[in-house]
């Protein structure tokens, strides 16, 4: 679960100060520290799964949604190839990120696609749900 979807859920609305949502995520629920929080704030801003209003942090549900259901793919990516190889996930992840050196900044999903075929992975069933 997204860390912001995390902190929608511990609070029960959409709308944070800058030092609440600090708070949540880094004391109360105990998902990253005070510097990761930040950083992911300002991240978040540019991003624009979050926006700035007189001071409040509103986030963006519908973006917050379409980024888990890209975070689920990816995962459910890494845990096939993972399996098909009979790696460890963390190994993936390191395959991954070498194909991230080699190709550049490419979308993670694509990456992770892409290493599948290199390593002669059947990637079909994960095809359709890439969007390119």
């Amino acid at each position: 679960m997204h860390p912001l979807k995390s902190a929608i859920t511990y609070k029960g609305s959409t709308e944070f100060t800058r030092s609440e949502l600090v708070g949540i995520l880094a004391f109360k629920l105990r998902l990253m520290d005070v510097r990761s929080a930040k950083e992911l704030i300002e991240r978040s801003i540019e991003s624009g799964l979050l926006v700035e209003k007189d001071g409040i942090l509103v986030i963006n549900e519908a973006l917050l949604e379409s980024e888990e259901e890209s975070e689920d793919l990816f995962n459910a990516m890494v845990e096939y190839l993972a399996r098909s190889l009979g790696w460890d996930e963390n190994d993936v992840l390191e395959g991954i990120k070498a194909m991230r050196e080699r190709y550049g900044d490419l979308d993670e999903r694509l990456l992770a696609y892409l290493f599948g075929l290199d390593k002669g992975v059947d990637m079909s069933k994960f095809k359709d749900r890439l969007e390119v």
